[in-house]
């Protein structure tokens, strides 16, 4: 199991429960083992993080990025969120919520693709 901080478990399961119209329909897309039949848990703690979709097979992160995440500040947070999770393992995908949103598809195919992949490689 990837180390967690336990004072997440409750953020997390409170961001389970007010979930963005983006992440909702991703969840609708990757809950019960629909892609390549993995399991994803959502708003799973990781480190000092939550992190939106979480896949352990694949050891594959996606995170669903709202308006926040394109500010100066926003970029800097990500990146260094993305090192701190590289640096376990992962690998980790982003999408703007507009992008899942009208894009859902191609966002499904890409995920699909670099889980594939990653099942692959050793």
């Amino acid at each position: 199991m990837k180390p967690y901080n336990k004072n997440l478990k409750q953020p997390s399961r409170d961001l389970r429960s007010s979930m963005t119209d983006a992440e909702q329909l991703l969840w609708q897309r990757l809950r019960r083992k629909q892609i390549l039949d993995l399991q994803f848990y959502r708003q799973k703690p990781m480190l000092n993080f939550i992190v939106d979709f979480y896949c352990p097979a694949a050891n594959l992160v996606i995170e669903c990025d709202g308006g926040q995440h394109y500010t100066e500040e926003g970029l800097d947070a990500d990146q260094n969120r993305d090192k701190a999770l590289s640096e376990l393992g992962l690998m980790v995908l982003r999408f703007s919520n507009s992008q899942i949103l009208t894009e859902t598809d191609a966002v499904v195919e890409q995920i699909y693709c670099v889980a594939e992949f990653r099942l692959e490689s050793p």
